[in-house]
């Protein structure tokens, strides 16, 4: 096989993201003849460079499951809005009955944050923030928490631009 041909069939995507798997769940559906088994998979995808999205896929095998998050997560993909190397203000993310409270840190911090809510801010490219997850430690609600915090955030220019006004007027 040439490489070119090889390179054509291989399952690897050139781009260039970067993929987490958060969590894969074995599911299972009583029917009549028995249990249907399927796996759930919970992906996170990201450039790290501010742009940050999430996907769910489920399949019969894992990595079925696996490529189907990957590209629900790639569809799903948006900017976060950064300041500097931080956030630009606190903010808390609420998703079922779990909550993710979002701080911004300074430079040196780094990500403080526990499992699936390190994953997001991981390859989401922010490299100092700090966090505390309350209520639901399910990896999905930790996800879609972290997800709808970082899509609330707002930088200055952004508010001022809404308003029509000055950024030094926002800040004071």
């Amino acid at each position: 096989m040439a490489r070119n041909e090889r390179e054509r069939f291989s399952r690897e995507p050139k781009d260039d993201l970067i993929r987490k798997t958060v969590a894969v769940n074995r599911v299972a559906k009583t029917v009549k003849g028995g249990r249907n088994m399927r796996f759930s998979a919970l992906v996170v995808i990201g450039d790290g460079k501010g742009r940050v999205g999430a996907g769910m896929g489920k399949a019969a095998e894992v990595p079925e499951a696996i490529e189907k998050a990957n590209k629900a997560a790639t569809k799903a993909m948006f900017s976060v809005s950064m300041s500097g190397t931080t956030i630009p203000h606190a903010t808390t993310g609420i998703y079922g009955r779990g909550k993710v409270i979002m701080l911004p840190a300074v430079p040196g911090t780094g990500v403080i944050a526990g499992g699936a809510v390190r994953a997001v801010l991981e390859v989401s490219g922010i490299p100092d923030i700090r966090t505390k997850s309350i209520g639901s430690s399910n990896p999905i609600n930790c996800v879609k928490a972290t997800i709808a915090g970082l899509k609330s955030l707002r930088t200055a220019e952004d508010v001022a631009k809404v308003r029509g006004k000055s950024v030094e007027e926002i800040l004071g």
